[in-house]
């Protein structure tokens, strides 16, 4: 009820602002620690008077976020001027008209200075359809002791293979995420992917037409990988369960070795440690190093996340909504959100910031990261393959290399062709 008022006083707001001064700009984000509403205010204060930002927040859950903004946007709401998307979202909202198409110019101007993989989960049909804004990426964490024991040399790419050897040899666990899941998706996705292949090989595809890339050598080598790991128990009993937080403690204690996992992991730890949780000595004992490859000499294609700017197709100030994009993704303000809430920039200059560069050790990895980052399937039924993808791969320790990528590519075709339900 609380957070219904709220929407429908930044409405009222909204309907107002043509009346009563310069127009409102309503930009429905995603809860964070308060930077995006920092933003708002830093913007309208630049803009002069020539608009104003009001933030209305979203459910936490990103497939929650999705349903609402789709079914408002459905119902052709007017109100909607901004929206933080997750990446995966954005061909369906193209494909259903929901988002204004960027102006030449704006798009010219917002994609110089941009990370690969942010400029990629920003296109479709390729064009560019939404503002880079923040991006993520997970990194190999390690714990330099258990890297040093195992003979790896951390300056060069290690594989996923030696990251098995390692835990075998050395009793020690990895810190992976096996939940049944978005996190699920995202490591099966990154596998196929270093792996030269694509789960989904014709984004652009009617949903009867869609290609996937599963039952291939790509895709048997990334469920080899997660079938080792999951049935010689080499990331524990509780990776059926393993979200991104579980596998960060797991990465944090006495069998702690390398974990696969997003930045939150230096602040969360650094976090723990000042309230006297965790010793010292661990802070001082991690690495991190970019993915890992899948095949030894193959540049690793990392996870990629964030979020972008789409501006509502019904908005009634397209033009404002886009200079107001424009002030929101400044490299400036991006490395602002970035030391104040860990959420790294898509900005490749923002990085250099003494400020981010201090705060965050492993900016410069992050930031290569990113370049070597590889979208999830870019495909307006992202729904379908992601949920189809967690009911066939799950648990890890039952993937068979030599079934499960076809037995889930029948699956998930069936299911697009209308022939079987998730």
């Amino acid at each position: 009820m609380a957070g219904g008022m709220a929407a429908a006083a930044v409405l009222t707001m909204a309907a107002c602002g043509a009346d009563d001064g310069p127009p409102t700009l309503t930009w429905y984000i995603n809860p964070d620690d308060g930077g995006q509403a920092a933003i708002a205010r830093s913007c309208t204060e630049d803009a002069g008077g020539e608009y104003r930002i009001e933030i209305s927040l979203l459910p936490r859950d990103a497939s929650e976020q999705r349903q609402q903004l789709a079914r408002r946007l459905a119902a052709r709401d007017a109100s909607i001027d901004l929206m933080s998307l997750d990446p995966p979202f954005i061909p369906e909202f193209v494909e259903g008209e929901f988002l204004a198409e960027v102006p030449d110019d704006v798009a010219e101007r917002v994609s110089e200075d941009v990370v690969a993989g942010a400029l990629a989960g920003a296109t479709w049909n390729d064009r560019l359809v939404a503002v880079p804004f923040w991006a993520n990426t997970q990194l190999l964490w390690y714990r330099t002791s258990v890297a040093e024991a195992a003979g790896l040399d951390m300056e060069q790419p290690v594989t996923w293979d030696q990251l098995i050897q390692a835990a075998q040899d050395q009793d020690v666990l990895l810190g992976v995420q096996g939940t049944r899941a978005e996190s699920l998706t995202v490591w099966i996705n990154a596998l196929v992917e270093s792996a030269g292949g694509h789960v989904v090989e014709n984004p652009e595809a009617e949903a009867a037409d869609v290609t996937l890339g599963l039952d291939s050598d790509a895709g048997r080598e990334a469920a080899r990988i997660m079938s080792e790991i999951g049935a010689q128990g080499l990331a524990g009993a509780g990776l059926p369960t393993a979200d991104e937080s579980a596998s960060l403690s797991l990465f944090q204690g006495d069998r702690g070795s390398f974990m696969v996992n997003w930045p939150f992991v230096w602040t969360a730890t650094g976090a723990a440690v000042e309230a006297g949780t965790l010793d010292t000595e661990l802070l001082d004992d991690i690495g991190w190093a970019v993915y890992p490859q899948v095949t030894e000499g193959q540049e690793s294609r990392p996870p990629y996340g964030g979020i972008n700017l789409g501006i509502g197709a019904y908005s009634r100030h397209v033009d404002l909504a886009y200079a107001a994009a424009e002030c929101i993704v400044s490299p400036e303000n991006q490395a602002e959100y970035f030391t104040t809430n860990g959420n790294p920039p898509s900005s490749i200059s923002a990085y250099d910031d003494p400020a981010v560069q201090e705060a965050f050790p492993m900016a410069d990895v992050i930031r290569q990261s990113l370049e070597q980052a590889a979208p999830r399937p870019q495909t307006p039924y992202y729904n379908e393959v992601s949920t189809g993808l967690q009911g066939t791969w799950h648990p890890p320790s039952a993937v068979d290399p030599d079934s499960t990528p076809a037995q889930s590519s029948e699956f998930i075709t069936a299911v697009l062709r209308g022939e079987r339900l998730l």
